[in-house]
């Protein structure tokens, strides 16, 4: 789509922006950058032949049909681990459903359902895999693009560019004494479809964060026994079932058994590495300028504009907030400093900024990777945003429901997903259980309707 924008009584040829990626981040910013009064225009490079990212499953858990890694880490069964109503753009609400926790093609579906709402999908070149990018004169990028079914590489010019690739696609691993000489199956997360070819086994789940609480559970219905490996405050308070047995940290592998910390020992068949995901960009060159270092990739302005060169953006990498509403005002506000809108600091500025920030939080304790896991601190950051952009800022409802539902995971596990979010006002929601809605419930229509069962929305 072509604009022109009119500034102070003179047309200019609207800014050529790249997007990379159509996952939630990606169609957020063609959706902004597509607006008849963004000042912009956009193309949308996508790897995948669909919309959706991460949220999209395949069978192919390494490589695709073209060679290129696998993006998504979606296995079968997976229910979201924050309700619907956190989980939505500012400016498109999920629909009507009893049910609060949707399963992945729930997700799907309503990405889908944004996309055609405000025509994204004639923006995107699916199966366009970019292979390079670099920046040229001007604050402009050169980027390198392959169109995987017809096996043509092609050089664009563009503006600005938006890297909206996410951060769960690039497996990390632990570093254990042994680990090369186990000789079980090892994998990680990322590559878990379903709990059948564990049926039967010892397993070492290492990881208590959210999937690996949501594996040790799955693979304990087929498993003969799960070793939980973690050094959380809250695992031992969970009531996992009776063939899983939470284990301190990792000592060492053999060929057949785990050490523990603690010196105990256990015989094992297989290894599930529940461990997180490393931030990377193998399509930037040197010259872009970014670099990561224990997972914090830098020099990064409000953890989103490259300081180098600040017509590049990474969208979506804070953590531990409300991703949707995290990657609509960032959006909003690079875009607005592309179009000169908004007038960034001087390099200097941006970079003392930053290395307060840094040097902040290591005070504090943080580790370099966690900088970015936002939590409590996230109003300020949207605040910030939004008050530089000129534009709505996050509710307090949303912020409130985000935390109450974050709480409730490692607080109840085995039934938070059970819970009901219903917004009651601007300020205030309740939640209510789906086995109290399915004890009350009553038909009204005189059809003989169902109780909601939890897991359809």
């Amino acid at each position: 789509m072509n604009h022109q924008t009119k500034y102070l009584g003179i047309m200019k040829a609207d800014k050529k922006v790249a997007i990379i990626g159509s996952g939630v981040s990606g169609l957020c910013a063609a959706k902004h950058c597509s607006a008849a009064d963004s000042g912009v225009s956009c193309i949308v490079y996508e790897q995948a032949p669909v919309i959706g990212g991460t949220w999209v499953y395949s069978d192919q858990t390494d490589v695709d049909n073209y060679g290129l890694p696998v993006h998504s880490s979606m296995y079968k069964s997976l229910r979201t681990n924050l309700p619907k109503e956190a989980m939505s753009f500012p400016d498109f609400p999920h629909g009507e459903g009893e049910v609060s926790y949707l399963p992945a093609n729930g997700v799907l579906q309503y990405l889908n359902d944004y996309a055609d709402k405000f025509e994204l999908k004639k923006l995107i070149k699916f199966q366009h895999h970019v292979k390079q990018i670099k920046p040229i004169e001007n604050e402009r990028w050169e980027i390198t693009v392959v169109d995987l079914k017809n096996n043509e590489e092609t050089i664009q010019e563009f503006d600005a560019v938006m890297i909206c690739i996410g951060h769960n696609s690039t497996p990390r691993y632990p570093v254990i004494p042994g680990k090369d000489k186990f000789q079980g199956l090892q994998r990680h997360s990322h590559h878990y479809r379903e709990p059948l070819p564990y049926q039967g086994k010892n397993v070492l789940v290492i990881g208590a964060g959210p999937s690996g609480l949501d594996l040790t559970c799955e693979l304990s219905s087929v498993a003969n026994k799960v070793y939980l490996s973690h050094h959380t405050d809250y695992a031992g308070n969970l009531h996992f079932p009776e063939n899983v047995e939470l284990k301190p940290d990792v000592s060492s592998l053999t060929e057949k058994t785990v050490i523990f910390n603690d010196a105990t020992e256990g015989d094992i068949d297989m290894i599930m590495y529940c461990t997180g995901y490393i931030s990377s960009y193998p399509f930037l060159t040197k010259e872009c300028g970014i670099v990561v270092v224990d997972n914090f990739a830098k020099p990064l302005y409000k953890h989103m504009i490259n300081i180098e060169h600040p017509t590049m953006s990474i969208i979506g990498i804070p953590r531990h907030l409300p991703i949707f509403h995290l990657v609509d005002i960032q959006t909003k506000f690079f875009i607005k400093t592309v179009t000169g809108e908004i007038k960034l600091p001087p390099k200097d500025e941006m970079l003392d900024e930053l290395e307060a920030y840094i040097s902040k939080k290591l005070n504090e304790g943080c580790r370099l990777r966690d900088l970015t896991a936002l939590g409590k601190s996230m109003q300020t950051y949207y605040n910030d945003l939004a008050n530089k952009a000129g534009v709505k800022n996050m509710s307090t409802l949303i912020v409130k429901m985000y935390f109450d539902a974050y709480e409730r995971i490692f607080k109840d596990f085995m039934t938070f997903r059970n819970n009901c979010y219903r917004i009651v006002d601007n300020e205030n929601f309740n939640v209510i259980d789906m086995r109290e809605l399915q004890k009350t419930f009553v038909c009204k229509c005189g059809n003989g309707c169902k109780p909601p069962t939890g897991i359809n929305a």
